[in-house]
């Protein structure tokens, strides 16, 4: 069966979008096939990792949700994009994106009349069953509504990324307990952003402590990662920086040691 996996943050800006990008590529790159879905549709954004514009999505997710169109009208194959910014074809998988759309009024609709969450739920089971996803990834909204909550509720893993911040340490214990209420199956934690002159053990074990949740990697602030601002996937066009390979790890650690060995096992067999 397909894992879903949800990746929240309380606040904006702590690089959600770009570590769900990365970790689709990385999985993609062991044979798996994924789904991103952007569920951040009052603030949509993940789509432009990709490649993607107004011009080139005739369907969103939203006209998926106002009954226009089947869910899979709006899942887009972004597979080649991920194939050209590699330094050699290390995509041996597939991924998906459903993006939200980036029109005003169609941000301003959900801003007034909201949505029905329950037609959200079946989509990501209708794009399990017809894309034949491994991981279905869903990019949350920050903070926390009825669609985050859903999505947290339902999800096999939940990812929540935070910056070493005072505001960030104070909304992720909110999430943490949240989860922790909805019976989420595994939680565990990214730290990003973080300043290379921190200590590193030093801070896995201060938000450990405070959290008694795993943390799965601590990002550094990387210049290379402010340069490329958000026009590719960092860990294909930087496959050996230390973020690349950190990356790399985060993935292991969200489908599991089990889990990782069949990835392995499938990848050599393609």
């Amino acid at each position: 069966m397909a894992q879903i996996i949800a990746v929240h943050s309380f606040r904006g800006g702590t690089g959600k979008s770009n570590l769900i990008a990365n970790l689709a590529a990385t999985m993609a790159q062991h044979g798996q096939r994924v789904g991103i879905v952007d569920t951040d549709i009052q603030s949509p954004g993940i789509h432009v990792l990709f490649g993607l514009n107004e011009e080139k999505m005739d369907r969103a997710l939203n006209d998926y949700l106002w009954g226009r169109c089947n869910i899979k009208d709006t899942a887009y194959d972004v597979s080649p994009t991920l194939i050209a910014q590699g330094e050699t074809n290390t995509i041996k998988g597939k991924v998906y994106l459903i993006p939200s759309s980036i029109k005003a009024g169609e941000i301003a609709r959900v801003l007034r009349e909201g949505y029905d969450v329950v037609r959200l739920n079946d989509g990501f089971q209708e794009l399990i069953r017809c894309l034949n996803l491994d991981y279905l990834l869903i990019d949350t909204h920050p903070g926390l509504n009825e669609e985050t909550l859903l999505s947290i509720g339902i999800s096999n893993v939940l990812v929540v990324i935070l910056r070493p911040d005072s505001q960030d340490f104070q909304g992720t214990a909110v999430t943490v307990d949240v989860a922790r209420k909805l019976k989420v199956p595994k939680m565990l934690l990214v730290v990003n952003k973080v300043l290379p002159a921190f200590d590193f053990a030093d801070l896995q074990k201060q938000v450990e402590t405070t959290y008694n949740v795993s943390v799965a990697g601590i990002l550094p602030l990387s210049e290379e990662m402010i340069q490329l601002a958000s026009r590719g996937i960092f860990c294909l066009r930087y496959s050996g920086h230390p973020i690349s390979q950190k990356m790399k790890e985060i993935a292991e650690q969200i489908v599991g040691e089990g889990e990782t060995k069949k990835i392995l096992i499938a990848s050599d067999r393609l």
